[in-house]
């Protein structure tokens, strides 16, 4: 099951998205005590940024090896998997640690969360329009440079010669 496919399922059962599990892992639970240097490879962040992470309060605690190494778990690579959603929307650091603040508090943070959450949607859809219209222009534009049809409807600046 894909990212989306996930995420389209929690929205459909109305489930929270940091409860659904995906279905394939590295390796199966009980066995999963990944390194710092297997995380890197498998999320493509780097170790520093996962210390940073762990630093300022974003990961939750990562278990250690009786030497001290990281270990990480299926459930670790589940929430930096969301993480970096979260960072892909804009939401600032800030937030991302309060929410994680709030995730470990527990159930009753649910509606403070959900608001978070519903904040950076709002942020989202509002870049999407910007970006939706950023493509109206530039496909203006090459539409003009191809000698394909001028379309003035979308409000573009009439800079035709350049």
């Amino acid at each position: 099951m894909t990212v989306m496919e996930t995420l389209a399922e929690a929205a459909a059962n109305r489930t929270d998205i940091c409860s659904v599990t995906p279905e394939r892992h590295p390796r199966p639970d009980g066995q999963d005590g990944y390194t710092i240097s297997e995380v890197v490879d498998f999320t493509g962040l780097t170790a520093h940024t996962l210390r940073w992470y762990e630093r300022i309060g974003l990961m939750p605690h990562v278990d250690r090896s009786h030497t001290g190494q990281r270990r990480y778990r299926n459930a670790d690579l589940d929430w930096l998997e969301l993480v970096g959603k979260l960072r892909l929307t804009g939401m600032p650091v800030a937030d991302m640690v309060r929410y994680a603040e709030l995730v470990r508090a527990g159930d009753h943070t649910q509606g403070e969360r959900c608001a978070l959450l519903e904040a950076t949607r709002r942020d989202v859809h509002a870049r999407i329009a910007e970006l939706q219209g950023t493509l109206a222009v530039l496909d203006h534009k090459i539409d003009h440079y191809a000698g394909g049809p001028v379309r003035p409807d979308l409000g573009a600046p009439r800079m035709r010669d350049r």
